[in-house]
């Protein structure tokens, strides 16, 4: 027995086992962890074992009846599993893993997570308290390193304050604007008892952070006034729709005022796209109208979303004929891109409820009917030519029928890319918390753990993932953690043998000098099968609906790679820098 393993044994000697525990309850940090997840009502955890967090997986050994811990094969995994599973299920993802490069994995999650107000727990193992800041072996300064993309971080070098930090951090992942917390775990706190008996209390609220859930009522008469005089108003909605729970509300408010809705990337699904009045989805390459109609509104409303470069364009030119409303439950927000005229900072459920009172009886028909025409133009010049039955297999034409084969019901998770653009395009997405993708960072490598962590989420949803060549192979190892799991998640390659997106800018804006985007790829259908996933590859256009059959009918997981068009490229677009109005359709 090493050194260190004696210590930690003489120290556990002192804490008594879950089956030995009576009132008043004496545990280690790492029991402490444990039952603090479970009165969080945390039942799956994401992570990896390492040796700064070994103690705290030993005192998991003891819950696994109450606590389901998937064993991902890299941290990453683990990150992009617990954002999967928070999107699906809206409770915070919950992730474990080591010290040093355990915690460096995790941050591109943390990142990712951070941008797209995704609620995650991270508690990453650390050195004991006596060895910080002596370049211990694993030692990284993880409170420094993820700072900068956290909603928040703090290390716990003392057992005694487990109880208390996780509570909070559960508070703040989840309250006000949602995003990832960091816990940095010290391996000392981990072993040692408290000193005190087990006690958890959930944190409600906290001194120095107070969201605005609750809109002032000046600010809700000020939006009404501006709706209620305008001639054509727009929604922009977004992600905040859907994380506060607000379709419902943002249905009976569009019906109510007549005012045509169109969504950001991520706050695709928020509202059926056969709604009357759903236009569309605004962005770089989003739908026509929506995109070019923004010019022409005189009063803007927009709810639960931060106006991304990705929506505005050249922000210089954007909306600058019209009066603002932004409802947003973050200040920081309000004003940080587009002056608003009408700032509503609050949870858009609350705030639509209050509002509706406010807005009167309204009907924008011939405002509505503006759209239509732009849809007709984009129908004729984009989707005919996408949805032509000629050449190679086109990647609109793959999602377009699985669309129709799941009658929009799935779940569809998306990574980066054209394919990304795609899906968000084609498939018709009928309920909430359907569309699931990596929005403000872009991170390639996104769908296949996310994928996973959406079916623990929700897993009487069948959850389809479209996935580039180049994504997959980006974090191909967590074909592993679907194939231990068993859990029947749809994986669909759209192979063609580039890095479409990025050659698609090099042909566009770079005289086609395709620099380092064409991809050797391996057979990807032997390697899931070397992992213990079925799969076929479909290259035939008379194949594809039967291979899409195939997948779909399958109880376990399963790979379906679909050749594509080598060079097909994604309309609309609007050029980096350009403004809404010059996006173009060839």
């Amino acid at each position: 027995m090493t050194m260190v393993a004696a210590q930690d044994a003489a120290a556990l000697e002192e804490v008594q086992t879950p089956a030995q525990t009576e009132a008043p309850r004496i545990l280690s940090g790492a029991q402490a962890l444990m039952e603090s997840l479970i009165a969080e009502g945390t039942e799956v955890i994401f992570g990896y074992p390492g040796g700064a967090i070994m103690p705290t997986y030993d005192a998991l050994f003891d819950y696994t009846d109450r606590l389901d811990h998937i064993l991902v094969r890299h941290e990453q995994g683990a990150g992009h599993a617990a954002q999967g599973y928070a999107r699906t299920s809206g409770k915070p993802g919950v992730c474990l893993v080591t010290s040093g490069p355990g915690g460096t994995n995790l941050v591109t999650p943390i990142a990712d997570a951070i941008i797209d107000c995704t609620p995650l727990v991270c508690i990453i193992g650390q050195v004991k308290s006596t060895l910080l800041g002596t370049d211990a072996f694993q030692e990284t300064d993880i409170i420094g390193v993820t700072t900068p993309v956290c909603k928040w971080n703090y290390q716990i070098t003392n057992a005694d304050d487990v109880p208390a930090i996780i509570a909070k951090a559960f508070y703040i992942a989840k309250s006000g604007k949602p995003g990832p917390v960091v816990i940095d775990f010290t391996r000392d706190a981990q072993v040692s008892p408290m000193t005190k008996p087990y006690e958890y209390k959930k944190v409600e609220t906290l001194a120095s952070y107070k969201p605005r859930v609750i809109p002032k009522d000046e600010h809700l008469e000020r939006a009404a006034q501006l709706i209620n005089n305008a001639q054509r108003p727009y929604v922009l909605f977004g992600q905040g729709v859907l994380i506060s729970g607000a379709e419902e509300e943002l249905k009976a408010f569009a019906e109510k005022t007549d005012i045509p809705c169109a969504s950001t990337l991520l706050g695709l699904s928020a509202m059926p796209i056969d709604h009357p009045n759903y236009v569309g989805w605004l962005g770089m390459h989003g739908n026509y109208g929506p995109n070019v109609l923004t010019t022409q509104a005189d009063v803007v409303i927009a709810i639960g979303m931060r106006f991304d470069d990705r929506v505005t364009g050249d922000a210089t030119k954007y909306i600058r004929q019209a009066k603002v409303i932004h409802i947003e439950i973050d200040p920081a927000e309000i004003d940080k891109i587009i002056k608003a005229d009408a700032p509503v900072v609050g949870d858009a459920k609350e705030t639509l409820k209050r509002l509706l009172p406010l807005v009167k009886q309204n009907n924008h028909a011939a405002w509505r009917n503006e759209f239509k025409k732009y849809d007709l133009i984009e129908e004729q010049k984009i989707t005919q030519r996408e949805l032509t039955p000629e050449g190679q297999i086109k990647m609109a034409e793959v999602v377009n029928m699985l669309s129709e084969k799941t009658k929009g019901e799935a779940c569809v998770i998306a990574d980066v890319g054209q394919h990304q653009m795609i899906a968000a395009r084609y498939y018709k997405f009928k309920n909430p918390r359907s569309y699931i993708a990596s929005g403000g960072l872009g991170t390639m490598g996104f769908a296949i753990p996310a994928a996973f962590g959406a079916k623990k989420g929700a897993p009487e949803r069948e959850v389809v993932a479209f996935i580039g060549d180049g994504c997959f192979q980006m974090t191909i190892q967590e074909l592993g953690t679907i194939a231990q799991s068993g859990l029947p998640v749809k994986l669909i390659i759209l192979n063609n043998n580039y890095l479409g997106m990025v050659r698609q800018w090099q042909q566009l804006f770079f005289e086609k000098r395709y620099s380092f985007v064409e991809l050797q790829n391996p057979d990807f259908v032997t390697i899931a099968k070397g992992f213990g996933i079925a799969g076929h590859t479909c290259s035939e256009r008379e194949n594809l609906g039967e291979s899409l059959d195939r997948l779909l009918q399958s109880d376990k997981p399963y790979l379906l790679e679909v050749m594509v068009e080598k060079e097909e490229n994604v309309f609309p677009m609007v050029p980096a820098g350009a403004a809404v109005a010059d996006i173009r359709l060839d």
